[in-house]
C-alpha cells in the first residue's frame, strides 16, 4: 500500500491511529462504575497544558489500524465501546460506529467537540476546552458536559458552556487531578450552591485501574 493510498484510507475511516484499547471500568461522569471496553485514538492539536496522556497528541506515532480489527476485539469484550483520545473527532468516526452499531453494542464517545461530529453515538461527553470551542452541533446533542477544573477562573467558563448545550444535558465539574485537593473544596461549595451541575471524580485513579 502506497503512502496516499494509505491516507486515503485514514481521511475515510477505514483506518485509525490506534493508541491502545482496553477493558476496564468507566471511572467518569454518568456511567461511572460501569465495564466498559475503551477504544484510545490518537491525534489531538487542542493542547491541554494539563492533559494526562500527551502521548496521544501526535497520530504518527500510533499505528494505523483497520476499523474491522478494532471491532473484532472490542465487541469481544463487553456491549460499551467508549471512543476517547486524543481528539476522535480528529477522524471520521462513520465506519468505526457504523461497524459498531451492527454488532449490537453501544457507542460512546469522549470528544472536546471542536471538530465535526461524525459517527452514531448513544452516549456524548463533550469536555470542552478554551483553546478550540466545541461545535454547535455537539453543543445541541451533547449527553453530559463535562468541565474540568484547574483554577477558580474554570467556574466561569463552565458556565458559559452550560448555557450553551441542550437542556437535558447533564452538568459535571470534574477537578484536574493534580489540583484536586486544592479545588474540590471549591467544587463542594460551588455544586452545592448551583445544584443543577454534579461533582465528578476519575474513580478509576482512585481504583488504580485504566
Amino acid at each position: 500500500m502506497t503512502r496516499r493510498e494509505k491516507q486515503a484510507l485514514i481521511d475515510k475511516g477505514h483506518l485509525l491511529p490506534l493508541m491502545e484499547e482496553f477493558y476496564t471500568i468507566q471511572g467518569e461522569g454518568f456511567h461511572k462504575g460501569t465495564a466498559a471496553y475503551f477504544v484510545r485514538i490518537g491525534g489531538c492539536d487542542v493542547g491541554c497544558h494539563w492533559c494526562d496522556v500527551k502521548e496521544s497528541w501526535l497520530p504518527e506515532l500510533h499505528p494505523a489500524t483497520e476499523t474491522t480489527k478494532i471491532v473484532e476485539n472490542a465487541v469481544k469484550y463487553s456491549d460499551i465501546i467508549v471512543v476517547t483520545g486524543g481528539e476522535p473527532l480528529t477522524w471520521d468516526m462513520g465506519p468505526l460506529t457504523e461497524q459498531l452499531k451492527a454488532k449490537g453494542v453501544q457507542t460512546h464517545i469522549e470528544t472536546s467537540g471542536a471538530y465535526k461530529l461524525t459517527g452514531e453515538w448513544d452516549w456524548i461527553c463533550l469536555s470542552p476546552k478554551k483553546m478550540k470551542l466545541p461545535t454547535q452541533e455537539v453543543y445541541e446533542k451533547a449527553h453530559e458536559l463535562k468541565c474540568i477544573i484547574y483554577n477558580k477562573d474554570d467556574f466561569k467558563f463552565a458556565e458559559e458552556q452550560a448555557s450553551k448545550v441542550n437542556k437535558d444535558c447533564i452538568l459535571y465539574l470534574q477537578p484536574e487531578w493534580s489540583k484536586r485537593d486544592k479545588m474540590m473544596p471549591q467544587i463542594v461549595d460551588f455544586v452545592m450552591a448551583n445544584p443543577k451541575w454534579k461533582v465528578s471524580l476519575q474513580t478509576h485513579k482512585y481504583l488504580n485501574i485504566p
